[in-house]
């Protein structure tokens, strides 16, 4: 790692970049958040980031502002690192620069992660250097460990002499000999990040045939530097947390009696002692590159007993779920196979709903069941994928049924009896089918199974919600979303008409605004409604002929669209009078 201060258009690349990834694409006050503070930073305004600033100047509030009654600033923030660390531990592994908010801080950081273009260097420091990058990025060493044409460049010895020169050389040529044969070597056995992996790699994969990565998941491992205290009990809770989760192998053991050489797609949860006084750290670390996906603190406010369960459920469903740090670094490195490889395929058709990817996710668990795959967790997306080529007229499979569906439902269950996969499914099978009760049964008994999955609660909140129940639906939808960083758009919408129900307009607003990027004919509804609320008339309009054009059925007639999502009597009522309000079906 460079210590120097990269030069602001190199910033603002950066800036740029995070702006404009995935990763921010559905925060939109991350985004502003990002963008303010490293502006005014780099304007040289950096003792203006304090958090009465940017509550007015980001989060509009007034001059009545309070920081001890509102904790907008100190939330968002906190949000705003966890989405950095998603992004670094995924799109952004490889960003030369990368931008960092210090806890108690909202001055941002410049890390230079690979040699940016400054002064030209000596060819002979130059090749010294190459040498070094190359080393580095074979061998997979940790970032700050110094290159050693670095080392060589800083010793006076080094320009003593010609011959000492030359020693340089020779020993230089001699790294770069032991690196290469390092890859041989590691090629053939399986190693960290940045090299082929062959098959799975590791003990776990070393010896196994391609039908026994069938139902491969990510392994995580887990321990605590003490067995007493604070730490011990942090570790407790996270590894009851962990062991609810179908998208992971929990590895029981310590790791000291764990595999002396870790599998390509092993992970370790360690819990230690915090940097103050009754802290605790919880840092999610890639075992074989030795890369920290997740780095959180823990306050000792925060360890209490009525507000544990809530901080390991964010730091659990931030880095679990398929749409999580590890899966991210999974797909990003290119190690997904097997299950892994489907349950990523099928995160990214329910984050972007089209039938390519619909055929993609169906077809890889298909596959899987013909290879007689033993999770439930396999037969459970099954049949939800199937039923939504059903409702939604996707054309693969051909065969689609809806008694399809609640057969692999079935199977799911009777599979794995203790698997919120499987009894969300057959939950979600009861909710298309119009059985608000049993819906709302199935689904709970998925979120009691794993209550620190905020998937699970918010599928709880969302069926709630569709039975009618606003009141007890909002808080549980509300939670998940609020401390999840990226999710999917469903529990957007299904916060917006909660609250839409409930009489909060500015509240539902919110919650439409991060259905921006979603196309279908109910979200861009949903933002016509919400825009309609807060008086943006010229949105209004545009969203209005939008949906006019694209989804003429739909603007003709919305009730019909809701009638067929089984939505209650009321809530369709009271979202076709919000639409016909707004504008829709007024266009000439």
């Amino acid at each position: 790692m460079v210590a120097s201060t990269p030069a602001a258009p190199a910033v603002r690349e950066a800036l740029e970049r995070l702006v404009a990834s995935e990763t921010f694409g559905r925060s939109d006050r991350a985004r502003k958040l990002l963008r303010y503070i490293v502006e005014r930073e780099l304007a040289g305004e950096a003792e203006r980031l304090k958090g009465f600033a940017i509550a007015v100047d980001v989060f509009g509030k007034d001059a009545e502002f309070d920081s001890a009654t509102d904790a907008v600033v100190r939330v968002q923030a906190g949000r705003l690192r966890e989405l950095l660390a998603h992004y670094y531990a995924a799109e952004g592994s490889n960003d030369p620069i990368r931008i960092g908010i210090p806890r108690g801080s909202y001055v941002p950081t410049y890390e230079i992660l690979a040699e940016l273009p400054t002064a030209p260097r000596p060819a002979e420091a130059q090749q010294n250097g190459s040498v070094a990058v190359l080393a580095r990025a074979e061998t997979g060493l940790a970032e700050n460990e110094p290159h050693h044409g670095e080392e060589a460049q800083a010793d006076p010895a080094y320009s003593g002499s010609s011959v000492k020169r030359q020693l340089r050389y020779f020993w230089a040529a001699m790294a770069l000999v032991i690196v290469m044969l390092g890859i041989l070597v590691f090629r053939n056995i399986g190693g960290p990040i940045g090299f082929e992996v062959a098959g799975l790699g590791g003990s776990r994969g070393a010896t196994a045939s391609i039908n026994d990565t069938v139902d491969l998941l990510p392994a995580v491992h887990i321990h605590s530097s003490s067995e007493g205290g604070q730490t011990a009990r942090v570790a407790t809770v996270l590894r009851t947390a962990l062991s609810g989760f179908d998208t992971i192998d929990l590895i029981a053991r310590d790791r000291s009696d764990a595999v002396r050489r870790a599998d390509a797609t092993d992970f370790d949860f360690t819990v230690n002692a915090g940097p103050s006084a009754g802290s605790v750290l919880v840092e999610l670390q890639h075992m074989a590159s030795g890369r920290i996906l997740l780095s959180r603190v823990l306050s000792p406010q925060e360890i209490s007993p009525d507000v544990i369960d809530n901080r390991i459920a964010d730091i659990v469903s931030s880095a679990i779920p398929a749409s999580g740090m590890i899966y991210s670094f999974v797909e990003q490195n290119g190690l997904q196979r097997g299950l892994t490889a489907c349950l990523l395929l099928s995160g990214a058709y329910y984050m972007d709903q089209n039938a390519t990817k619909h055929r993609a996710a169906y077809q890889c668990m298909d596959d899987l069941s013909k290879r007689s795959a033993k999770s439930p967790v396999v037969y459970a997306e099954l049949a939800s994928l199937q039923l939504e080529a059903v409702t939604d007229n996707y054309p693969y499979p051909p065969n689609a049924t809806t008694e399809g569906a609640y057969a692999l439902a079935h199977s799911a269950v009777q599979m794995g009896s203790t698997s919120p996969y499987a009894h969300r499914a057959f939950g979600y099978l009861q909710s298309r089918a119009g059985d608000r009760t049993e819906a709302i049964r199935w689904i709970r008994k998925a979120y009691e199974l794993n209550t620190y999955d905020l998937t699970m609660a918010a599928s709880y909140g969302y069926a709630l919600i569709l039975g009618g129940s606003y009141s007890d639906g909002v808080p549980i939808m509300k939670r998940a979303v609020e401390s999840a960083s990226a999710h999917p758009g469903w529990w957007d919408y299904g916060l917006f008409l909660g609250e839409f129900m409930l009489g909060n307009r500015y509240a539902a607003a919110r919650a439409a605004s991060a259905l921006a990027t979603n196309k279908k004919p109910h979200y861009v509804a949903a933002r016509l409604i919400a825009a309609n609320f807060v008086g943006d008339t010229k949105q209004a309009s545009e969203l209005s002929k939008e949906i006019a054009t694209r989804y003429p059925a739909f603007a003709t007639d919305p009730a019909a669209t809701f009638t067929k999502g089984k939505y209650p009597a009321e809530l369709t009522k009271a979202l076709t009078k919000a639409l016909r309000a707004a504008g829709l079906g007024h266009q000439t």
